[in-house]
């Protein structure tokens, strides 16, 4: 049997919806530029959002800032 490797998992992109997250440090990453300070910094995650990232994207993946708005403004 053939097992199938996980696709990998973008850390540019938000584990909920998909869209870019914004993360700066993982832009940082791509370009080779200096980190710079991410907006995710001074965010709050609920454990409820954070539980919503599937398993595999956990830690590897930040939320995007339309996701983490839209729960926190329920």
């Amino acid at each position: 049997m053939h097992s199938q490797m996980p696709a990998p998992i973008d850390a540019c992109a938000c584990p909920l919806c998909g869209q870019p997250n914004q993360c700066a440090m993982e832009a940082a990453k791509v370009s080779g530029q200096p980190v710079a300070k991410c907006w995710c910094v001074n965010a709050s995650f609920s454990p409820e959002l954070l539980a919503q990232v599937p398993a595999a994207s956990q830690r590897k993946a930040c939320i995007c800032q339309a996701c983490a708005t839209k729960e926190a403004h329920g």
